[in-house]
C-alpha cells in the first residue's frame, strides 16, 4: 500500500495570495490539469473538502478508448454523435477519440491499475457503444484514476493543495475583463488570491436534484461562478439521469453501473418481465435517456410502485464477484444479496451535459478563465452523454493545459483586513437558507427532472426567482459577495465557517436551477436528457445549442 504524504497541503492559516495558476477542484479533470501544466507553474489547486470526494472517485463503469484491433477511434466517434441526438460539437468529438489511446497510455504509464484478461488491458460493453471498449478496475475505476493522480500530485512541489477552501467570486479585471483570481473562504476568513489563470474543475450539480447519485460536493459551484461573472454558458437544460440508482428507504442512490446491463444484468418488473423492450429494440441496452424515461413511464402506470429491478441472475457468479465487489458490498450494507435477489433500482440525476462554454484549449469567453470536466461544455456530450466517455473526456482536455501559457506580472491590489461584522445576524438567517435548501431540490426533481412541461417550468421560475431575491438579501450573502478585490475578512472568534459554506452553496443551487429551468422553459422540443411533455418530438429547427450570459438566451450553431 502506498502512504499518501501531505507534503504539500497548506499547513497554515497564512493563505498563499498569488498564484501563476489556480485550479478549483480535484477531482480527476483538476488533478490531471494541475499535473498536466508546465512545472514552471507555481499551482495553488484548491478543493472543498479533502481530496477524493468528488463525483469521479464514485465513477464506477470505467473509461471509454477505442484501442482494441477490432475497433477505432471512427466508430467510437459515430457511437458518440449517435448518442448525443445532433448537438455533439463533430471537431470536439474528433478530439476526443483521436487522443483517447495516448491518454490511457498516460494513465498506464502513471500506475493505474486497469483489469487485464490474458495480459492485455480488459474491456466491457456499455449501452450504445458498438464494441467493447470500456477500461475497468473492476467496479471502481473512477477511484483508481483518482487516487494514482492524488498520489503523482501530492509528489509534485509546484502543486500547494488547499484543502476545506471554498472558492466564492471570481476577480475580473475591469477595463480588459480579464480574470485574474478570486476569493475564497479558508481558516475563518475570506481573502483574495491573484492568479494569471483561474481553471474551473468544480464537477457537476447534480444536488439541485431530490433524487441524485452525485455526491454532496455537486452543487454547480463552477458554472454559478462563471455565469456570476458574465461568462457564457451552454446547453444547461440538458441533464443525464442514470437509469439505475439503488432505491430503497434511507440508502442513498446509490449508482449500479451501466457495466452491470453490458455484462447481462436484465431490467424487470415484480412479475420479472423485460418490460424496457417495450420504450426501445435494445431494451435494457439502449441509450441511457431512453432507459430512464421508459422506466419513468413505466413506473407512472402502476401504482404504490416507486421503482423497478435489476436482475443479475444470468450474469456468472464468479464474474460478477470479479467485476462488481464494490457493488455487491453497498448492497449487502442494505440488505440486499445481490446472488439471491433483483437490486431495486430507479432513475436519478446523474450528469450534466451543459456547462460553461469552452473551446478545444478550454478557454471559456472571459480572457484567463478556463473550465474542464463536467463543469466545462465542450461540445463532446451533445444532448445526452455516451456512457464512460465523461471520465475521458476529463483527461484529453485537462492535457491540452500543458501548452497553457500564463502571464501573472500584474501589479498587486493594495490589501485591506477587517473583522465581519453582523455575523449575530446569521444564526437568525440560517432557518431560513436551509428551507430553501431543502425545498429547492424537490422542486427541479419535479418540474425540471425526467419530464417537463412549460406550466410547470414557469411556476418552479417564479419560486426560484423568489428564493434568489430572499436570500440574496441577507447578511450572510451579503458578507460573501460584497467584499471587494483586495479586501480580506476575519470572522470572529466562534463564528461558523459552515453556515457561510451553506448559504453560498443554496445561491448556487438556486442560480443553475434558475439557469437549467430557463433553459428548459427556452428549447421548445424533446432531445436526448431534454423531455417536453408539451413538444414530444425533436425539431430541425432546434438542432443548435442553447447558450446564456447573464440573462440572455439565444441559439449557437452546431460546430
Amino acid at each position: 500500500m502506498t502512504l499518501i504524504s501531505s507534503v504539500n497541503y497548506l499547513k497554515t492559516n497564512n493563505l498563499t495570495t498569488q498564484f501563476d495558476v489556480i485550479v478549483v477542484g480535484s477531482g480527476a479533470a483538476g488533478l490531471y490539469a494541475a499535473l498536466c501544466l508546465p512545472t514552471k507553474y507555481r499551482v495553488g489547486l484548491i478543493t472543498k473538502e479533502t481530496l477524493k470526494t468528488g463525483a469521479s472517485d464514485w465513477a464506477q463503469g470505467g473509461i471509454a478508448a477505442a484501442i482494441s484491433q477490432e475497433d477505432s477511434p471512427k466508430f467510437h466517434q459515430e457511437d458518440t454523435l449517435k448518442a448525443g441526438a445532433g448537438l455533439c460539437d463533430r471537431r470536439a468529438v474528433q478530439f476526443l477519440v483521436d487522443h483517447a489511446g495516448t491518454t490511457i497510455q498516460s494513465l498506464v504509464e502513471m500506475g493505474v491499475a486497469f483489469d487485464r484478461k490474458g495480459g492485455e488491458l480488459a474491456m466491457t460493453l456499455e449501452a450504445a457503444h458498438c464494441h467493447p471498449r470500456v477500461l475497468h478496475a473492476a467496479d471502481t475505476t473512477g477511484r483508481a484514476i483518482v487516487s494514482t493522480l492524488t498520489e503523482k500530485a501530492l509528489e509534485r512541489v509546484n502543486i500547494e493543495i488547499i484543502p476545506q477552501a471554498i472558492a466564492l467570486q471570481l476577480w475580473i479585471e475591469p477595463e480588459k475583463k480579464r480574470c485574474q483570481g478570486l476569493s475564497v473562504l479558508y481558516q475563518n476568513q475570506i481573502e483574495w488570491i491573484q492568479a494569471g489563470a483561474v481553471i474551473l474543475a468544480t464537477g457537476g450539480g447534480g444536488q439541485v436534484y431530490a433524487q441524485t447519485t452525485n455526491p454532496s460536493v455537486s452543487t454547480g459551484d463552477g458554472v454559478a461562478l462563471a455565469w456570476r461573472a458574465g461568462a457564457i454558458v451552454r446547453d444547461l437544460e440538458f441533464f443525464q439521469f442514470h437509469p439505475t440508482a439503488l432505491t430503497k428507504p434511507e440508502a442513498p442512490h446509490f449508482l449500479i453501473s451501466e457495466a452491470v446491463r453490458g455484462e447481462g444484468a436484465h431490467l424487470v418488473d415484480e412479475q420479472g418481465r423485460r418490460f424496457a423492450f417495450d420504450y426501445h429494440p435494445s431494451g435494457e441496452l439502449a441509450p441511457r435517456d431512453v432507459v430512464s424515461r421508459g422506466i419513468f413511464n413505466y413506473l407512472q402506470g402502476q401504482k404504490n410502485q416507486t421503482n423497478v429491478y435489476l436482475d443479475l441472475g444470468s450474469i456468472e457468479t464468479e464474474q460478477i464477484r470479479y467485476r462488481f465487489p464494490n457493488i455487491i458490498s453497498v448492497c449487502q450494507q442494505w440488505g440486499i444479496d445481490v446472488f439471491k435477489e433483483p437490486i431495486p433500482v430507479a432513475p436519478a440525476a446523474h450528469y450534466w451535459m451543459g456547462g460553461v462554454k469552452v473551446d478545444l484549449n478550454n478557454a471559456t469567453s472571459i480572457d484567463g478563465l478556463y473550465a474542464i470536466g463536467e463543469t466545462a461544455s465542450t461540445g463532446v456530450h451533445g444532448a445526452n452523454r455516451l456512457a464512460s466517455n465523461s471520465l475521458l473526456e476529463c483527461l484529453v482536455f485537462a492535457a491540452q493545459l500543458s501548452k497553457l501559457n500564463v502571464t501573472s506580472s500584474f501589479p498587486l491590489t493594495k490589501r485591506t483586513k477587517m473583522v465581519m461584522e453582523k455575523q449575530k445576524k446569521w444564526q437568525q438567517e440560517m432557518p431560513q437558507i436551509l428551507e430553501v435548501r431543502q425545498s429547492l431540490p424537490q422542486l427541479i426533481w419535479q418540474s425540471a427532472g425526467i419530464s417537463r412541461s412549460q406550466t410547470v417550468l414557469e411556476e418552479a421560475i417564479t419560486q426560484v426567482s423568489l428564493w434568489q431575491k430572499q436570500l440574496k438579501s441577507l447578511s450572510l450573502s451579503q458578507a460573501i459577495f460584497n467584499l471587494l478585490p483586495g479586501q480580506s475578512v476575519k470572522l470572529e472568534v466562534g463564528a461558523n465557517q459552515s453556515d457561510l459554506r451553506t448559504c453560498y452553496e443554496t445561491i448556487n443551487l438556486l442560480d443553475i436551477a434558475y439557469l437549467m429551468l430557463k433553459s428548459s422553459l427556452f428549447r421548445t422540443e424533446s432531445r436526448g436528457g431534454h423531455y417536453r411533455q408539451d413538444y414530444p418530438q425533436s425539431s430541425q429547427e432546434w438542432e443548435k445549442h442553447t447558450l446564456v450570459c447573464e440573462h440572455r438566451w439565444w441559439k449557437g450553431e452546431i460546430d
